[in-house]
């Protein structure tokens, strides 16, 4: 009896052991469930509603509206999207930005001519030297001196959505 008594002990102590152990894990799981939800919810979101959501890109939807592109962009795609900051909308002069969002045509050429069909992610984007737009003419993308698409810098990329992927740029896009 003596020597089952310790046997016993240590056996307690190993199920202790276990069961906080488990239970810590099952903590730990818990987080990565909850943080997979949350990068799930936010996959939910198509190229649009993930633009504005991100509140740095009014002017391009106030764009998308006036050229009645946004169920476009909230379609099934996927899509590539160089989306112009409100800050790379600033560089262009207000009357000419004001007689760009008055012109429909010309409103969605150089919208269109931000879209790239397909999901292309970063990695994908630096082994190419120009992908065609949805506007039908070809972007240049040069990787000597970080991303950049035509004349615009790519200042963030890889912001995946439920039907694509958009990377931030710091111009305006013109065909």
């Amino acid at each position: 009896m003596k020597n089952s008594l310790p046997k016993f002990s240590r056996a307690i102590v190993l199920a202790s052991t276990l069961l906080a152990f488990g239970h810590a894990q099952a903590g730990h799981h818990e987080g990565d469930k909850k943080m997979a939800k949350e990068s799930h919810k936010m996959m939910k979101q198509d190229i649009v509603d993930t633009a504005v959501a991100a509140g740095s890109f009014n002017t391009l939807a106030a764009a998308l509206t006036e050229a009645g592109l946004i169920d476009t962009l909230k379609g099934d795609g996927p899509f590539t999207v160089f989306a112009p900051t409100d800050d790379a909308f600033a560089k262009i002069p207000a009357d000419q930005l004001k007689a760009i969002m008055a012109d429909k045509e010309l409103l969605t050429s150089i919208l269109t001519y931000h879209v790239v069909s397909g999901k292309v992610m970063a990695s994908d984007v630096v082994k190419l030297s120009s992908a065609t737009t949805l506007q039908g003419s070809d972007v240049t993308v040069n990787t000597d001196d970080g991303v950049m698409i035509n004349n615009a810098k790519v200042i963030k990329t890889d912001i995946k959505t439920s039907n694509g992927v958009i990377h931030v740029i710091d111009t305006v896009l013109v065909p």
